[in-house]
């Protein structure tokens, strides 16, 4: 499950960097797209906003935060404390806006023609997916299964 999840987002993430590269956005990563997007939705963020209005860990954020700001697409300021930075999105991402956000109707026009070539709706099962794993983690069902399967070979 785990590999094919992978292969999935390499190839739809490889394909969406490929076409960036075509519409001259050169080093521009899709990892970065959610980030932006909540950042216009809300305004200036401190990084563990942000952390939590993309669903990433905060060492994921920082690390993704830390490379848009190496590329000049977002500034960063101290917050109320020293330990607080505040991501805001630099003059040269609003200037790219107008180009993402025609790029990101494109990406979901895309998505649903991709969808509606499946069996089942991908994004609806990869929210079920979620929300199955939140109610009883992976980890959680291992270990029920392994002590199930101790208990009826002993």
């Amino acid at each position: 499950m785990g590999t094919l999840l992978r292969h999935v987002l390499e190839m739809t993430e490889a394909d969406v960097s490929a076409f960036f590269e075509d519409i001259g956005l050169g080093d521009y990563r899709p990892r970065f797209t959610p980030f932006v997007r909540a950042i216009v939705a809300h305004g200036p963020l401190a990084i563990r906003d942000l952390a939590a209005e993309v669903g990433v860990t905060h060492s994921a954020a920082s690390q993704t935060i830390a490379q848009m700001a190496k590329q000049d697409l977002v500034s960063l300021r101290p917050g109320r404390d020293a330990r607080q930075r505040i991501v805001s999105l630099t003059e040269k991402t609003l200037g790219l806006m107008p180009t993402l956000e025609a790029e990101w109707a494109a990406t979901s026009a895309a998505a649903e023609q991709l969808e509606a070539e499946l069996p089942y709706p991908l994004r609806e099962v990869l929210v079920a997916a979620v929300e199955a794993l939140e109610r009883k983690s992976l980890r959680e069902r291992i270990a029920e299964t392994d002590a199930a399967l101790r208990l009826s070979e002993g």
